[in-house]
């Protein structure tokens, strides 16, 4: 006689799963076929995948409440995602194939825009662009900015408090968010959306769960500030000696135009020569490359300082040439190239945001996202030229990244040929590099978070007081460890 197999427990567990699933968000939105589930278990650099029991995408707050209810009593982990264009892997699962990965990138209603207060709420899946460009055509200007902006989504944005090119001038993501609506490990929906200004109302839950990655609860709307919407820029190149004549350029060019300054881009002479390596259709902005050069934007809300004079030039440009004048005099700025056009203003940016292209097509590398003190830049980049070289001699260093706010982009590419030896001293490089950061009052995660990737770094390297906090806060607001596990916190 022949018996029918029995259904594993497991087998069980995972068909309840899925048809809990599919009853709050349609069968549609339940993903758990491999093919499907691809580009939400990869990540962005492509280098790393996980394993999921099922992907969720939910249409709603309400959805996400109630997969977060039936995840919470069940015990089933929880990796939120929204746009996934992180760097350090923390926006997409482990290998264990125990979690489901929450996307948010139905939730993209933008519910509200207020040009009084100068505010917009958007859900988590907004795309940032989308944001961009809808508030744009109100006159109004949303300032976080950077080369995923055509991909990735607020959401995340606010999971990592991301950075970009614009925060000299406007701060991080959490400087430009008034609020957000949550939903915690349990379900429970946390409406903290309020655009107020002043909020003295207890602890500060909003800026509690911004920046923590997914791992306290599921950031599902968010209400942004809104700035009038520039009238005119100014975007130039400018070569200088070193790192510091670059940041006295920049505290000359603050004081002439009263903090006009909305990006500052160390971008020297090795970035220069990855991209004619890489990307030769770029146009290159010097006939003889500089070993140090500026990317400099300003900008003028105001009518007056954007109207053209009868000589054909406007007050803000006359501004940025007059500090330009003074800095040649003084020998602090040893050539410029001044965009005289929309067309070169976007060569200019083409070819700071084709960075990461470049730096990836160079091949194998050892990456850091790092901030310094303005006035500790120089003197790190110099002690690092010295302390790795003597790790791996003829190693090549690029620091490019966004001076203005002390954020470095660190890069160590082996001599030609040489990627064996990267390997086999990653382990010191890494340790030279982010061992002295204490002393100089930096950080070893600027922008792109923690993830998974930088997880024996915070072990290393923070604060010991610092992490047993977070590890209590952790274990207050999510007690049974199902967000985002493995992330963040080692």
């Amino acid at each position: 006689m022949r018996h029918r197999p029995q259904k594993k427990h497991g087998d069980d567990r995972l068909s309840t799963l899925i048809e809990k699933l599919v009853a709050i968000v349609g069968k549609s939105n339940v993903l758990t076929a491999q093919k499907d589930q691809t580009k939400y278990i990869t990540d962005w650099p492509g280098d790393k995948t996980g394993r999921a029991r099922a992907v969720v995408r939910p249409a709603n707050t309400q959805e996400v409440s109630k997969i977060m209810e039936f995840a919470y009593h069940t015990t089933t982990p929880v990796v939120p995602q929204s746009g996934n264009t992180g760097v350090a892997g923390g926006s997409i699962p482990d290998q264990s194939g125990d979690a489901i990965l929450l996307s948010l990138e139905r939730m993209n209603i933008i519910r509200d825009i207020s040009r009084s207060a100068q505010t917009i709420v958007v859900e988590a899946g907004c795309v940032l662009e989308t944001i961009h460009t809808t508030v744009e055509e109100l006159g109004l200007f949303f300032p976080l900015n950077f080369g995923a902006r055509g991909s990735c989504m607020i959401g995340g944005n606010l999971a990592t408090n991301a950075g970009g090119s614009n925060v000299v001038r406007y701060g991080n993501t959490r400087d430009l968010c008034l609020g957000i609506e949550a939903v915690m490990p349990d379900g429970e929906i946390m409406n903290l959306l309020s655009g107020l200004h002043k909020n003295n109302t207890g602890y500060d839950l909003r800026n509690l769960l911004i920046g923590s990655e997914g791992t306290l609860g599921v950031i599902t709307a968010a209400t942004l500030k809104l700035f009038p919407l520039p009238k005119a820029r100014e975007t130039c190149l400018a070569t200088v000696n070193d790192i510091s004549g670059g940041l006295d350029l920049l505290n000359l060019i603050q004081a002439e135009t009263g903090g006009a300054v909305e990006a500052f881009e160390l971008m020297p002479k090795a970035l220069f020569e990855l991209l004619a390596k890489h990307l030769p259709h770029l146009k290159q902005p010097f006939t003889d490359i500089p070993e140090m050069s500026v990317l400099i934007e300003i900008a003028a809300t105001s009518d007056a300082d954007a109207k053209m004079s009868e000589s054909g030039i406007t007050p803000i440009a006359q501004k940025l040439e007059n500090v330009l004048a003074d800095a040649f005099e003084s020998d602090l700025v040893t050539d410029a190239v001044i965009a005289s056009s929309e067309a070169q203003r976007s060569e200019i940016w083409t070819l700071r945001e084709s960075a990461l292209e470049a730096i990836t097509a160079e091949g194998e590398r050892i990456g850091f996202d790092i901030a310094l003190p303005l006035d500790a830049v120089h003197e790190f980049v110099d002690e690092m030229a010295g302390t790795v070289d003597r790790i791996l001699p003829g190693a090549r260093m690029l620091p490019v990244g966004h001076l203005g706010d002390g954020n470095l982009h660190y890069t160590v590419f082996p001599k030609e040929d040489e990627t064996a030896n990267l390997r086999k001293h990653a382990a010191d490089i890494k340790a030279a590099v982010y061992g002295p950061l204490s002393s100089y009052g930096g950080s070893f995660s600027a922008e792109h978070g923690i993830g998974a990737n930088k997880l024996a770094e915070m072990t290393a390297f923070k604060d010991p007081a610092a992490l047993a906090v977070m590890r209590r806060v952790k274990a207050a607001l999510d007690p049974k460890g199902i967000m985002n596990p493995g992330r963040m916190l080692p």
